[in-house]
C-alpha cells in the first residue's frame, strides 16, 4: 500500500525499477525518479490514480514502459514520448485516459516494438493519420489499441499498417472501424499469431486463397461485424495450428466447413449468432480433438445430434436457438469434464436421458423450449455442481425426485410445464437459490411456510398456478427479493402488510455478480506473440478470452402491461411485486406505500375494498401501478400527482368517487381508460362532472344539471316505481287466489270503481 518509497530515488546507478502487482496507489510522484537514467521502468497492476507526470519525459534513456492496469485518468500529452526515442516497449492498457493522442507522434521511434494501448472507455480518441510522415520508421511487432474510438470521426483502418511486415499481434477490436476484411495482413505478415477485429463495422468475405498456409496463427477474432458469405471451405487446412477461431455475430451462411476437423490444436469454437445451416460435419466432431469450447447457438443448423464424437475434453457446449430434432443423443458426449451444456430451444423430444447424472462437474443445464416430457430422472441427484438448471417450456412432471441435490443452485427455471401437487419440498433444500421460477404449471395447495428458508431469493414467480389459501407471512423474511410474481392463482385473505419488510429495490444496488453464471475458465494463456524479451527480462503473456463471458440470468415480468424480459445487470435495478388475478379481500395495507424503490406494483383483479392509501405517494420509484377491477371506494390520494416516474396508471372498474388527480406532471397524460367503471369519479379526463365555462354562477339553476345527477334520479324512480307496481300486481293476485279475499276484493273494486 502508499506510494513508492521514497529511498529509491537515491538509487543512483539503477537502471530497471519493477513494482508491479505490489497494491501502491494514489498519484505517481516521479520528482526523484526522472532523475535517474533507468531503461526499464514497470509499474503494471496497482492503483495509482491521477494524472501521467510530465517528467516522465525526462527519461530519455527508458527503453520498456509499463503502466498498465492502474487509475491513471485525465490526457496522454502526445509530447510525453517526443524525447523517449530509445522506447521499445510502451503499454498504457486499463487505465480511465480521455481526451487524444495523435499516435504519429511515434512515427520517428524507430526502436519501437510493443504499442498497447487498450482503454477502459470510449472517452479516449486515438488519431492514428500522420500529416508529417508518411510512413514509421519502427517495425512493430505488437499493436494494441482496443476500444479507444479509433480515427473518429472516419472509423478508418490505420493507413501505417500496409508498411508493416513483423507484426505477431494485432488487435483493434471495438473500434467501429469500417471497410472491407483486411485479410491483407494476413498475407505481409506471415509470423502473425494473434489477430483479432472483434466489434467493429467490417463488411466483405472471408475470401483466403485455399493454398494460403498460415501455420503462425493461433487466435483469428472478426465477431460482431458485418461478414457474410460462406466459411472459406479449406479453412481448416488454411489455419491448422489456430487455437481460437471466433466468426460469432455476423452473417456467415451455408454449411460448416468439414475441414474444420483438420484443426487439431483448436481450443474453442464459437460461429454462434450467424446464418449457418446444415448438419454438424463427423470431420469436426471426430477431428478437433482439442476443443474445450464449442458455440454454435442462434443459427439454422438442424439434423439429429451426433451419435459420436472425439471431444473427450470439452467443458462448453451451446447448441440453443438451432433446428436440431429426435432424442438427445449419449454419442457425442463424452467428456467427463462437461461444465455447460445448452442444447435449449430446438425440436428434441423425448424424456431426459438417465445418463444426464454422469456428468459430475455440470454446473448449467439448459433444455428449455424443446418436447421433452416425463420425470425428471433421479440421476440429476447425481449432479452435485449443479448452479444453474433450466427445464422450462417442456411437458415435464408431475414433480421433482425427492433426492434432488440443489444445494449450490442459484437459478432454478421450471416454469410451462406439467408440474402439479403441491410445491416440492426438496426445494427447501435449496438455500442458495437466487431465482425460483415456477410460473405456469398446476401446482396447487398453500405456499409452503418454509420458502423462509431460502433467505438468499431475489426473484420468485409463481404465477398461473392453482396456488391458495392466504399470503404466509413466511414470504415477508425473504428480505432481499426484488421481483414477486405470485399472479393468477386462487390465493385469498388479506395482504400481509409485513410485506414492506422486503427490499424491493429500496437499497441501492450492489452489483456483485448475483445474477451471473460462472465464466467456466474460458480463458487462454499465449506466450507473448512477440516473444520480446530483453536484458530485464521482461516476459509478457497474453490472456485470451473465448468470448465465454458470463452467462446472464434471464426472467420474464409483466410491467407497464406488457411482458418484458430482464437479464444481466438490469436485474439489480428491476423491481416489482404482482398480486394480480387473485381472490384477495380487505384494505390496501398503507405499509405498502413504504416501498419506495418499487418500478412496479400490480393488485389488480382481486375483492380488495378500503380506501388508496395515502402513502403511495412515497413510491417515488413507481412507474407501473395498477389497482383496477377491486372494489375501492374513496377518492384518490391527490398527492399521487408528485410521482414522476409513473408511465401506466389505472385504477378502472372500482367504486371510486370525487374528483380525478389533478392533470399535471404524469398525470396529465392518463386518459379516460386509466379512470373508467367508476360511476362516481368525475373530472378530467371523464367527461362527467365537467365544469361549464361559458356560463356565469349567477345564471346557473338552483337544481344541478349534472347529467351525471340526471341519470341516477331517473334511474331511482323508474326503479322505485316499477318495484311499487309490481308488489300491487303481487297483492292483487293473491287476494285473487283466495276464495274469502276474491269476494272482498270484487266487492272493494265495485265499491270504489263504478265504471269496472
Amino acid at each position: 500500500m502508499g506510494g513508492i518509497p521514497p529511498i529509491i530515488s537515491t538509487l543512483s546507478h539503477l537502471k530497471s525499477l519493477t513494482l508491479r502487482y505490489n497494491n501502491l496507489n494514489g498519484s505517481l510522484s516521479m520528482e526523484g525518479l526522472c532523475k535517474l537514467n533507468l531503461e526499464a521502468l514497470d509499474l503494471s497492476r496497482n492503483g495509482f490514480e491521477g494524472s501521467l507526470p510530465a517528467c516522465l519525459n525526462n527519461l530519455t534513456s527508458l527503453r520498456l514502459l509499463d503502466l498498465s492496469e492502474n487509475d491513471f485518468s485525465g490526457t496522454i500529452p502526445s509530447s510525453l514520448f517526443s524525447n523517449l526515442k530509445s522506447l521499445e516497449y510502451i503499454s498504457l492498457s486499463d487505465n480511465h485516459f480521455e481526451g487524444s493522442i495523435h499516435f504519429g507522434s511515434l512515427f520517428n521511434h524507430s526502436r519501437l516494438v510493443v504499442f498497447d494501448l487498450a482503454s477502459n472507455n470510449k472517452y479516449l480518441k486515438v488519431e492514428t493519420e500522420n500529416p508529417i510522415w508518411s510512413f514509421p520508421l519502427f517495425q512493430l511487432k505488437i499493436l494494441r489499441l482496443s476500444n479507444c474510438t479509433l480515427n473518429w470521426p472516419s472509423w478508418v483502418l490505420p493507413s501505417f499498417l500496409p508498411s508493416q511486415y513483423d507484426l505477431r499481434m494485432v488487435d483493434l477490436s471495438h473500434n467501429n472501424i469500417t471497410g472491407d476484411i483486411p485479410t491483407w495482413l494476413l498475407d505481409n505478415n506471415t509470423k502473425l499469431e494473434y489477430l483479432s477485429f472483434g466489434s467493429n463495422s467490417l463488411t466483405g468475405v472471408l475470401d483466403l486463397p485455399s493454398n494460403s498456409k498460415h501455420s503462425h496463427m493461433l487466435l483469428l477474432d472478426f465477431s460482431s461485424n458485418c461478414i457474410h458469405g460462406e466459411l472459406p471451405p479449406f479453412i481448416g487446412s488454411i489455419f491448422p495450428g489456430l487455437e481460437v477461431l471466433n466468426l460469432s455475430r455476423n452473417a456467415l451462411q451455408g454449411n460448416i466447413p468439414s475441414s474444420m476437423g483438420d484443426m487439431e490444436q483448436l481450443v474453442s469454437l464459437d460461429l454462434s449468432n450467424n446464418n449457418l445451416s446444415g448438419q454438424l460435419p463427423e470431420h469436426m466432431m471426430m477431428g478437433c480433438i482439442s476443443l474445450l469450447v464449442l458455440k454454435l447457438s442462434n443459427n439454422s443448423l438442424h439434423g439429429t445430434l451426433p451419435t459420436k464424437s472425439n471431444l473427450t475434453d470439452l467443458f462448453f457446449l451451446s447448441l440453443d436457438n438451432n433446428n436440431f430434432s429426435g432424442e438427445i443423443s449419449r454419442g457425442f458426449l463424452n467428456s467427463s469434464s462437461l461444465q455447460a451444456l445448452d442444447i435449449s430451444s430446438n425440436s428434441l423430444w423425448g424424456q431426459i436421458p438417465n445418463w444426464i447424472g454422469d456428468f459430475s462437474v455440470l454446473s448449467t443445464l439448459s433444455l428449455s423450449r424443446n418436447h421433452l416430457d416425463g420425470v425428471v430422472p433421479t440421476s440429476l441427484c447425481k449432479l452435485n455442481e449443479l448452479r444453474f438448471l433450466d427445464l422450462s417450456h417442456n411437458k415435464i412432471g408431475p414433480t421433482l425426485p425427492p433426492c434432488a441435490n440443489l444445494k449450490k443452485m442459484k437459478f432454478l427455471h421450471l416454469e410451462n410445464n406439467e408440474l402439479s401437487g403441491p410445491i416440492p419440498h426438496v426445494l427447501s433444500e435449496a438455500t442458495s437459490l437466487v431465482t425460483l421460477n415456477l410460473r405456469d404449471n398446476k401446482l396447487s395447495g398453500p405456499i409452503p411456510h418454509w420458502i423462509s428458508l431460502l433467505s438468499k431469493l431475489r426473484v420468485l414467480l409463481l404465477k398461473g398456478n392453482e396456488l391458495e389459501d392466504s399470503i404466509p407471512l413466511q414470504l415477508c423474511q425473504l428480505k432481499s427479493v426484488s421481483i414477486l410474481d405470485l399472479s393468477h392463482n386462487h390465493l385469498s385473505g388479506t395482504i400481509p402488510s409485513c410485506l414492506d419488510n422486503i427490499t424491493f429495490g429500496r437499497k441501492a444496488p450492489l452489483m456483485d455478480g448475483t445474477f451471473f453464471t460462472s465464466a467456466f475458465g474460458g480463458t487462454h494463456v499465449f506466450p507473448d506473440p512477440s516473444s520480446y524479451k530483453n536484458q530485464f527480462a521482461k516476459v509478457q503473456f497474453i490472456h485470451i478470452s473465448f468470448g465465454i463471458s458470463a452467462e446472464s440470468e434471464e426472467i420474464e415480468f409483466i410491467t407497464k402491461s406488457w411482458s418484458e424480459s430482464y437479464m444481466g445487470n438490469i436485474l439489480y435495478l428491476m423491481s416489482g411485486l404482482d398480486l394480480s388475478g387473485n381472490k384477495l379481500t380487505g384494505p390496501i395495507p398503507p405499509e405498502i406505500g413504504n416501498l419506495s424503490g418499487i418500478h412496479s406494483l400490480n393488485l389488480s383483479y382481486n375483492q380488495l375494498i378500503g380506501t388508496i392509501p395515502e402513502t403511495f405517494s412515497n413510491l417515488q420509484e413507481i412507474e407501473s401501478l395498477d389497482l383496477s377491477h377491486n372494489r375501492l371506494t374513496s377518492q384518490i390520494p391527490p398527492q399521487m400527482v408528485e410521482l414522476n416516474f409513473l408511465t401506466v396508471f389505472t385504477v378502472a372498474h372500482n367504486n371510486l368517487s370525487g374528483k380525478t388527480p389533478e392533470r399535471k406532471f404524469q398525470f396529465a397524460t392518463f386518459e379516460q381508460s386509466s379512470y373508467e367503471g367508476n360511476p362516481l369519479l368525475c373530472g378530467l379526463p371523464l367527461e362527467r362532472c365537467s365544469t361549464p365555462t361559458s356560463a356565469p354562477p349567477a345564471l346557473k339553476p338552483p337544481v344541478s344539471n349534472n347529467r351525471e345527477n340526471s341519470s341516477w334520479e331517473a334511474i331511482f324512480l323508474w326503479s322505485f316505481g316499477g318495484s311499487y307496481g309490481v308488489t300491487f300486481l303481487g297483492i292483487i293476485a293473491f287476494l285473487y287466489l283466495n276464495s274469502y279475499y276474491r269476494e272482498l276484493l270484487f266487492y272493494f273494486i265495485g265499491k270504489h270503481v263504478p265504471f269496472l
